[in-house]
């Protein structure tokens, strides 16, 4: 669907990026479901072909680009039926890897960032713990400055990227006061720092989720992301990319939902013609794809002022609380179109059904994020 904010060499980019799903994707996914992961070769991928570094410094390998760019990715990305694929690429790009680029020194960027951008290291954060999602303030993992090095201790769970992720970016307290944590780098191997288990999950399948352990973690100070004690900030203010790619992916569902769907009362025969001659069908599907266009504007809206530098948490989290609940509305509808089949594992559309799910839940549920911006009322 064409839309104002798109150039042509947004257009450029998203037939890339189809092109990449049709090939190394779509064919492939259904056994990366199976195995719980997508295969770091594909994202090795993804890497040379300069897809993980749009938004990145051109000295580390990335292309400078803005925050339309962006989204012109996670939108393209997201017209894969895989959502296990679509969020493991997009934690990477868009939840993980940003802290780095925002909150990093000049040394931990040319240590890190260049493998970022190749595909080479892949990245999680380590923010939500088994007593603390969307209340960031609550977690309980501490960090304790002892000489040269910070000793952490704690918990995480529900971490996307969690089980082969070799980079990651935790929260934890540095003081007593509520809002007072840090963000610390923390690489894969380092002694006390183990995967406590894999996560199997109702949907995103072909994403590896994780809980995370933190025993006596040592790391060197130079280890500490950002200014101490104002982790909290860095964490809210990613948020509004994070809630960005979400909404993408929720856009994408939809419009993948429905162009499935189409297809199928269309040829669907059942009391004397197709599916798509019955007037409930053909007015129900119309109403979804308005309220998905109309919601996709929004989308790029969002991303618009980002680039302007306003100030967006309000129309974000509106953003993220609309698609979230939308693509739960469009994808139970289409599977309902579908009839048994629409029931069955190996369909796009049971998979997209059960991957929208966590979009209501995931990056701050939808009761949060109204919150948010009821909030923000004058």
């Amino acid at each position: 669907m064409a839309t104002i904010y798109l150039t042509a060499e947004h257009q450029t980019l998203q037939d890339q990026i189809a092109r990449f799903i049709e090939r190394e994707v779509e064919p492939h996914a259904a056994a990366w479901e199976e195995a719980g992961c997508v295969p770091r070769e594909v994202l090795r991928k993804m890497g040379d072909a300069g897809l993980f570094g749009l938004m990145y410094q051109p000295e580390y390998g990335g292309a400078g680009a803005d925050a339309m760019t962006n989204l012109v990715f996670a939108e393209a990305l997201s017209q894969s039926t895989f959502g296990g694929f679509i969020i493991t690429a997009l934690v990477h790009t868009d939840m993980a890897s940003p802290h780095l680029h925002h909150a990093g020194t000049p040394e931990q960027k040319a240590r890190y960032m260049p493998g970022v951008i190749r595909g080479d290291t892949i990245t999680a954060v380590g923010i939500s713990e088994p007593g603390a999602g969307s209340d960031v303030s609550g977690i309980r993992t501490t960090a304790r400055r002892e000489g040269d090095e910070w000793v952490i201790n704690g918990t995480k769970m529900f971490i996307t990227n969690g089980v082969f992720a070799s980079l990651y970016f935790v929260a934890a307290k540095t003081g007593t006061a509520r809002h007072n944590m840090s963000m610390f780098i923390v690489e894969k191997g380092t002694p006390g720092f183990t995967v406590g288990r894999a996560l199997k999950k109702t949907g995103w399948l072909s994403s590896d989720t994780a809980e995370l352990v933190f025993d006596n973690v040592r790391i060197p100070a130079a280890n500490l992301l950002g200014e101490e004690g104002k982790g909290f900030y860095s964490v809210m203010k990613n948020f509004q990319t994070e809630r960005i790619a979400l909404a993408a992916i929720a856009v994408g569902h939809c419009q993948q939902g429905l162009r499935l769907t189409l297809d199928y009362v269309r040829q669907r025969q059942a009391f004397g013609g197709t599916l798509f001659d019955k007037q409930t069908i053909r007015q129900r599907l119309a109403m979804l794809d308005a309220k998905t266009r109309a919601a996709r504007e929004y989308m790029y809206h969002c991303a618009w002022l980002v680039t302007q530098g306003r100030d967006v948490v309000q129309d974000v989290s509106m953003l993220k609380a609309l698609t979230g609940e939308l693509v739960n509305e469009v994808l139970q509808t289409c599977q309902q179109f579908h009839g048994g089949m629409g029931y069955m594992r190996e369909t796009p559309i049971e998979r997209l059904w059960r991957d929208a799910r966590v979009l209501a839940i995931g990056g701050g549920a939808t009761e949060v994020m109204l919150d948010e911006a009821a909030k923000r009322y004058n």
